[in-house]
């Protein structure tokens, strides 16, 4: 049911990744963000790779502009009462477009988001020729982005992409001026065992968040592990895009060949549960002029 965005949800997740390690499914518009509070998430995640393939039909290669994360971002948290976190690429330019991403994130009801130190147009953190900024440029972004804030539990997270370019010493350096410069969270992206996981937990005492993308560089660890490891937060960008993927390219070649959908109408979901997940009968009951 429509409804008017979280009041704080920047504190409701930072109580809900105090308590334990969140387990945070990759959205990527509304509809997807009905379906993960449905099944029982306690927080959500607007993967930008995911929102640009999924709305734009083009690679994550900083083609989605602010507006249109915003506007994908403002409809995901009318659906939901639940805490959303959301990609920001590298904050679509410096220290004044960082502030501006900031005011119109927070404004679509976002708990939070992540900047990265990639260049623009940045690439995949799972692919090679990645190139980073200048720690010191990063670190004012981060400033930037903290002295944009309205509320102060408005969650900044701080992305590095500096293992996949100069090692694992370095993404922690970066990590820890990150942190100097008012991080909340840093998001080590591309590490790739275990053991790395843990020297970057050694190393930086703010909340962890963990990318448990697939075939990508870093191995397929479960949330239990990454609770042991001391991470906060665990998304999974990707993982319900692919699998719509996968059964969307099934259903049309099905179709298509066959001209009928009578042999999948087992997959589907019937047009009663469609309108149970949408709440449609709620909107019946308020009527169309909202009363």
């Amino acid at each position: 049911m429509l409804a008017a965005p979280l009041a704080h949800p920047g504190r409701i997740l930072r109580e809900l990744f105090s308590k334990s390690t969140l387990c945070i499914p990759g959205v990527f518009n509304a509809l997807s963000a009905r379906s993960a509070t449905d099944a029982g998430a306690a927080a959500l995640y607007l993967s930008g790779g995911a929102m640009t393939n999924a709305n734009l039909g083009v690679p994550d290669i900083a083609l989605a502009t602010l507006t249109e994360f915003a506007q994908q971002a403002g409809y995901i948290t009318a659906v939901t009462q639940l805490p959303v976190l959301s990609d920001a690429d590298t904050g679509f330019g410096e220290g004044n477009n960082v502030r501006r991403t900031v005011i119109e994130m927070e404004r679509a009801g976002l708990a939070g988001i992540h900047l990265e130190d990639q260049v623009s147009p940045k690439r995949c953190g799972h692919l090679d020729g990645k190139a980073l900024i200048p720690a010191e440029q990063m670190e004012e972004k981060i400033r930037s982005a903290v002295s944009a804030k309205r509320d102060p539990d408005f969650v900044i997270v701080a992305r590095t992409d500096a293992r996949s370019v100069d090692g694992i010493s370095a993404a922690i350096d970066r990590a820890k001026g990150y942190v100097a410069a008012g991080a909340d969270a840093v998001f080590p992206e591309g590490l790739q065992s275990e053991a790395e996981f843990a020297e970057f937990r050694e190393a930086i005492s703010v909340p962890l968040l963990a990318n448990m993308t697939e075939f990508g560089k870093t191995p397929l660890i479960p949330v239990s592990r990454f609770a042991e490891l001391g991470y906060e937060m665990v998304i999974f960008p990707v993982t319900a895009m692919r699998a719509v993927l996968k059964t969307m390219d099934d259903v049309y070649a099905e179709l298509l060949h066959s001209g009928t959908q009578a042999g999948m109408m087992d997959r589907l979901r019937t047009r009663a549960e469609l309108y149970d997940r949408l709440e449609y009968d709620r909107y019946g009951e308020v009527g169309y002029d909202g009363r």
